[in-house]
């Protein structure tokens, strides 16, 4: 893609809600009871600042700026496990009623 037909993956309002969240007084809250720590709400102000940049300038620094932080975003996102193994193929008795098969408790 050239240059001047790229656009942010977000828009710039979205980099701006997302820093209004990070900073509000419940997700500071709810991040301090879950973690322990304040939020870090440095990158969406960078973020937003740099969409704004390229918005008006079309710097190139912006842009790839922008990019490399969606590319952390996104690597951040796939760390995670998921809480359950997930099943190839259903259990062999899901057909059954719930209590038909099973063993009785007394």
């Amino acid at each position: 893609m050239a240059g001047s037909q790229w656009r942010p993956p977000r828009s710039c309002d979205v980099y701006c809600s997302e820093l209004k969240h990070c900073k509000s007084l419940r997700n500071r809250f709810h991040e301090y009871y879950t973690y322990g720590r304040a939020p870090d709400c440095q990158q969406w102000k960078q973020d937003y600042q740099n969409c704004k940049e390229w918005e008006k300038n079309h710097s190139t620094q912006a842009k790839e700026s922008l990019q490399e932080s969606e590319r952390k975003r996104l690597a951040d996102q796939r760390k995670f496990t998921p809480v359950w193994e997930l099943r190839q193929n259903p259990p062999s008795d899901w057909h059954l009623p719930l209590n038909q098969g099973k063993p009785q408790d007394p």
